[in-house]
């Protein structure tokens, strides 16, 4: 008889709850040059359903992150999904005046997400009724992690060398921060210095709690440094409670973009299937839900024999 497989917590029981999806829900923003398309997904029943912003990493759209959107709309959560001025489907080119603003504007979308939630939500028929409009999160992967930490309090340091506006935003009440960048400075590449002004990060006023998810394999071509950089927000912010990093992990994390995407270098269903049930666990222990699945993720990962990632805590 083969042995049990340790290497990862239980998967949570499959879900019986069918999901519904829609898209587009479009928001007006005329200053912005395209309205603002939003991507709903939540479970097809349920009450009191807690929302989680999810912004998607460079190129990408609302259409991204299908195993994590499915896995939290499946299990209780109602998942908004943004489509930034990078997004391929756009079509914007670096020779068009808003391109050196995207970073802000990324945040600025989510902000005009929160804004019109009650808009959003109606799109869907039924679900208005159903939201809990007090515990809302953010989560982001990669340049999604960097837009949604500065809505929990991360700031951009400016060429003066001072820490920019601070973005916090109250409503937000816990966040997920998958392969976020991390400081700037000698940090960066040229490259990255002379073309991503927003890879200079403050951590200091980040302290909504946030779960922070980093692959030990994920070599960055805009650092100096090593994969240890994706953990700098977990070092340096009082907020960043946890760090789940990823044994094998780059930055796709085991593709968590896309289901089969052919440009994932490092495909792993079990790296997947840890991300999907810590990252839900985590947002309703720091939502005030309910611990007990955290707890268990962080109890079976840490007895496991042959686990495939560990979970510090500060």
């Amino acid at each position: 008889m083969p042995a049990p497989d340790t290497a990862a917590p239980r998967a949570v029981p499959a879900s019986t709850t069918a999901i519904i999806s829609v898209k587009p829900v479009v928001l007006p923003a005329p200053e912005r040059g395209d309205d603002l398309r939003v991507r709903v997904s939540a479970p097809a029943s349920g009450s009191d359903l807690p929302i989680v912003v999810l912004a998607h990493g460079f190129g990408l759209s609302m259409s991204s992150y299908d195993p994590l959107v499915d896995f939290w709309a499946a299990n209780g959560f109602v998942v908004l999904q943004p489509t930034f001025l990078d997004s391929l489907t756009l079509g914007i080119t670096p020779a068009d005046p808003r391109y050196p603003d995207i970073w802000r504007i990324r945040v600025r979308d989510v902000e005009r997400v929160l804004d019109a939630l009650d808009d959003i939500v109606a799109a869907v028929p039924g679900l208005g009724d159903r939201v809990d409009s007090e515990r809302i999160a953010v989560a982001g992967h990669s340049w999604g992690g960097q837009t949604v930490s500065m809505l929990l309090g991360a700031r951009v340091v400016g060429a003066d060398g001072q820490p920019g506006p601070d973005k916090t935003d109250t409503r937000v009440k816990a966040g997920v921060l998958l392969a976020t960048t991390g400081i700037g400075g000698d940090a960066l590449t040229p490259f990255a210095a002379e073309n991503f002004s927003f890879m200079s990060p403050d951590f200091d006023r980040l302290t909504t709690p946030a779960l922070v998810v980093a692959g030990d394999h994920d070599q960055s071509l805009l650092s100096t440094r090593g994969p240890d950089w994706f953990t700098d927000v977990y070092r340096y912010s009082p907020g960043a409670q946890s760090l789940l990093t990823l044994f094998g992990a780059e930055h796709s994390l085991g593709g968590i973009h896309a289901y089969g995407a052919k440009d994932t270098t490092d495909e792993s269903p079990e790296r997947v299937a840890l991300i999907q049930k810590a990252s839900w666990a985590y947002l309703r222990s720091a939502l005030g839900i309910d611990d007990r699945e955290w707890k268990q993720v962080r109890t079976e990962l840490a007895e496991a024999a042959d686990p495939i990632g560990r979970i510090d805590d500060k």
